[in-house]
């Protein structure tokens, strides 16, 4: 078993980190030194002498960058066991660390993940960032994790080359390994951990919104995709109109157009991360679904107009609100699925 620990510019606690881990297990450990510089030398000495592989980066190049620096080192010791990844802040308690090393022979193939409940006295930014991107990386990726910024994370040894392979250099490279890991055939195992935040967490250099926001993105190109759509078919129903004077022609060229469109960006840009999904399969499902949620519209503006008794402005946009959700989610569970 390896545990795997990036620093950049540590505190002494640190150091006792290392003392309790030595205490209580014999884990080979490996420290990542993410261009701290000369100020911060001392401790990675420290450290070395208690035993650990310290790597060094010569400048900072972010959490990720010394993730995949540590990953690639592992995989070259043959290590056979599993990996732990944890913090050097001292949030991480050596016993929970422990807790997630025991775990992984369990669950293999698994993400095993240090899930924080956020009880007691938690920085508000850190509670509110937590939970604005859970809610939101459910939503994206259909998976449910309690805590998406826990760094105290367990791995089997036959996702090294995966790990090594994942986008993003700083803190985005763990929310990036979350979204891939489901399109990739892993999964998710929570264990409930000690939440340990030291003096507000002003040790952090991780900002809640900011390094979230790559959570948000499918969302936002499916927005992106859908908006251009809609704009395709208002151009082509005007310029067909025009030419033919056919509104039936007009309306269902332009739709038949847009949809065309819209499917193409979804495929090789929203969902992309979705490998192995053929044409063949998934545009027979997308027409499908567009014929569904074209009956749906009605039914669901019905709804609101006439049982619930909204304005019919009002209702128009519950309506489009309600339809882009489920056809976000439909496009991602039933379209571009192997």
């Amino acid at each position: 078993m390896t545990i795997l620990i990036p620093a950049y510019e540590p505190s002494k606690k640190f150091i006792d980190l290392i003392y309790n881990l030595r205490d209580i297990c014999d884990y080979d450990i490996v420290v990542v030194d993410d261009g701290s510089g000369e100020k911060y030398k001392y401790i990675f000495d420290t450290v070395s002498n208690l035993g650990c592989i310290v790597l060094t980066h010569e400048q900072n190049k972010g959490k990720g960058a010394a993730l995949k620096t540590g990953f690639k080192y592992i995989k070259e010791t043959n290590e056979c066991t599993g990996i732990v990844t944890a913090d050097c802040d001292g949030q991480h308690l050596p016993k929970d660390i422990v807790k997630i090393a025991e775990s992984i022979k369990d669950y293999n193939n698994s993400i095993i993940l240090g899930s924080r409940k956020f009880a007691g006295k938690v920085p508000i930014k850190s509670r509110f960032g937590n939970s604005l991107t859970r809610i939101i990386f459910s939503f994206a990726s259909g998976s449910k994790v309690y805590d998406t910024q826990t760094g105290l994370r367990g791995f089997s040894v036959s996702m090294l080359n995966w790990l090594c392979e994942i986008s993003g250099d700083r803190f985005e490279y763990e929310m990036n390994m979350l979204l891939e890991a489901v399109p990739e055939g892993y999964s998710f195992h929570e264990i409930d951990i000690d939440t340990v935040y030291l003096e507000q967490n002003k040790s952090s250099h991780f900002h809640p919104l900011k390094d979230s926001l790559r959570v948000y993105l499918p969302i936002i190109k499916f927005s992106t995709s859908s908006l251009m759509a809609g704009v395709i078919d208002f151009f082509l129903l005007g310029i067909i109109q025009l030419f033919t004077s056919n509104l039936f022609l007009a309306v269902a060229g332009a739709r038949i157009c847009s949809a065309i469109f819209n499917y193409t960006v979804n495929k090789f840009f929203v969902f992309s991360k979705f490998k192995g999904v053929s044409v063949k399969t998934s545009l027979p499902r997308y027409f499908i679904l567009a014929a569904f949620i074209m009956f749906a519209n009605y039914g669901v503006i019905n709804i609101y107009y006439s049982i619930i008794g909204l304005s019919l402005f009002l209702a128009k946009i519950f309506t489009e609100i309600t339809i882009f959700l489920f056809s976000y989610w439909s496009q991602r569970k039933f379209v571009f699925v192997k």
